[in-house]
C-alpha cells in the first residue's frame, strides 16, 4: 500500500514564539520527532506532503481567531528547522481541512496513495479535520500521538480518542 506523509500547520505563526497564534511549547516539542517522520518517507520515497495555513488579510476565520498565517508573510512560512526538497508537495489551505478547496485529493490519487500519515498542529483543529476529510475519501490515515500537538491538551486528547473512535482512525 502507497503512503505519504501530510505535515500539518508546522509554521512560523503557530510554532515561534513570535507567531502570532503561539500554540506554545508543545508545537516545538512534536519537531524532533517529525523531522524523524521526515527522513524516514524520504528514506523510502514516499510523498511528502506540507499543509500550510494561507489566509487573504480580511479572511472570515479571523472572526473567531486572531489574524494568522497570513499570504506571503513570515508567519505563513514553513518553520525554517524543516528544509523542503523540490519534489515535495506543498498544499495552502484556507479552511481546517487540507482537503476543503485544495488539490491534495486528485495529487493523492495520481500518486496513488491509499494511507496516509499525520503529523503537525492543532490536533482538534486541522489535523482532526484533515482526518475527517480523509477517511470520507476512503484514505486509510495513521496519526502520530508523538507528532501532533495542540494548545489545547483537553482538545487534544478529545480529538485523538474521536479520530479513533468514530473516524476510524489508528493512532499510533
Amino acid at each position: 500500500m502507497s503512503k505519504a506523509l501530510l505535515v500539518i500547520d508546522m509554521l512560523n505563526d503557530f510554532i515561534d514564539e513570535k507567531g502570532s497564534l503561539f500554540i506554545g511549547g508543545v508545537g516545538k516539542s512534536i519537531i524532533p520527532f517529525i523531522k524523524g517522520k521526515i527522513a524516514e518517507f524520504r528514506q523510502m520515497a514516499f510523498p511528502i506532503i506540507f499543509v500550510c495555513d494561507n489566509h487573504e488579510k480580511d479572511d472570515k476565520e479571523f472572526e473567531m481567531f486572531p489574524p494568522h498565517c497570513i499570504a506571503n508573510t513570515w508567519g505563513s512560512k514553513i518553520i525554517e528547522e524543516f528544509e523542503v526538497n523540490n519534489e515535495e508537495k506543498i498544499i495552502k489551505k484556507r479552511r481546517y481541512s487540507a482537503f476543503y478547496g485544495t488539490d491534495l485529493d486528485l495529487y493523492l490519487r495520481e500518486k496513488g496513495i491509499e494511507e496516509i500519515h499525520l503529523v503537525g498542529v492543532c490536533t482538534n483543529i486541522c489535523v482532526l479535520y484533515t482526518a475527517k476529510d480523509a477517511r470520507e475519501r476512503g484514505y486509510v490515515v495513521k496519526i502520530y500521538k508523538d507528532g501532533v500537538a495542540s494548545f489545547d491538551e483537553k482538545a487534544h486528547e478529545f480529538a485523538l480518542k474521536e479520530a479513533e473512535r468514530t473516524l476510524g482512525c489508528q493512532i499510533i
